[in-house]
């Protein structure tokens, strides 16, 4: 299953997020913590900067390579710096079928919305599920997907949901968009276990969601993820395991060095000036780190200095 990175808070160097933590994005690809595969499939980030020619649009760069292959990744990203990103590294199934290009890469870009997403997640059978989902999804999002995987459909599919871009328009078409996958499977007979653990991300702004259906296509699966994960790869318990996992946020503020590095470290949310919302936790231990469980939303903002944070359940 993909990993996420999203972070806002003050500029920093790309690279403290990307590259230096023990357990960077880039790292998370080789070795992640939670996952039992190489994520080979591609990486990317988008990120907006005060520094850019054009700062109130993404700087966005995706290569269908692993990312800790990609000869540029140690060239740029120490060039850039960023107050908002949302980074991913894919996986994806070691077969033939999987198609390798830059459009099938994440995170998704459209014109006409703030908002950029990528997810670790999975819906199968999607292409069929279309039958019943096209019909709530907007010409305008249609026409700019380039690729073939299930996050960019979903996407499309949110941002036409989408009544406005407050936390509240967010938050019920992500429960419409459950919803309404719910019954896709159950009309057409196609339930499957789906995984949403996405990250939408616009300016000194992220929203989190962790979210899915179970085995039988049902809103409500439950079980204790770390029990279910002793059954192992290629289970039917390991797969719920990796749905009912938490995803993880941290609150906190950086502190520079002399040597121009930065250190990330957790604090009280009165205090905190930055936020990162992730698949894992970027440092060795969890410390600081509070879970966003599935099923729940998390908003966070960056406000001037400070950035506030709001935890909701999902009601699908």
């Amino acid at each position: 299953m993909c990993r996420v990175l999203a972070y806002i808070g003050p500029e920093i160097p790309l690279e403290s997020l990307l590259l230096t933590p023990s357990n960077s994005l880039v790292n998370q690809a080789l070795d992640p913590e939670r996952y039992p595969d190489l994520h080979l499939a591609g990486w990317g980030f988008g990120a907006w900067s005060e520094h850019l020619l054009e700062p109130e649009d993404p700087f966005i760069y995706r290569r269908p390579m692993a990312a800790f292959y990609d000869d540029n990744a140690k060239r740029m990203i120490p060039s850039l710096q960023a107050s908002t990103v949302l980074g991913h590294v894919r996986a994806a199934s070691y077969d033939s079928k999987v198609v390798m290009v830059d459009e099938n890469c994440h995170p998704f870009s459209f014109d006409e919305t703030p908002w950029i997403m990528a997810q670790n997640g999975d819906m199968p059978n999607w292409m069929l599920l279309q039958r019943e989902l096209l019909q709530h999804c907007e010409d305008r999002y249609l026409e700019q997907m380039r690729g073939t995987t299930d996050t960019e459909f979903l996407y499309a599919l949110l941002l036409s949901l989408l009544d406005g871009d407050s936390d509240e328009d967010v938050q019920r078409a992500i429960e419409e968009m459950v919803g309404l996958i719910a019954r896709a499977m159950k009309e057409l007979d196609l339930p499957a276990l789906t995984k949403m653990k996405m990250a939408l991300v616009s300016p000194s702004r992220i929203i989190g969601v962790n979210v899915g259906l179970g085995h039988h296509g049902e809103t409500d699966p439950a079980g204790d993820w770390k029990k279910l994960r002793e059954a192992g790869p290629g289970t039917d318990d390991f797969a719920l395991s990796m749905l009912l996992e938490p995803m993880y946020m941290l609150m906190g503020r950086h502190v520079e060095k002399a040597d121009t590095s930065y250190d990330f470290e957790a604090c009280d949310e009165q205090e905190a000036t930055a936020a990162i919302f992730a698949s894992e936790a970027l440092t060795e231990n969890d410390d600081g780190w509070s879970s966003v469980e599935f099923g729940q939303i998390v908003f966070l903002e960056k406000k001037g200095e400070r950035v506030t944070r709001r935890v909701d359940r999902l009601k699908v």
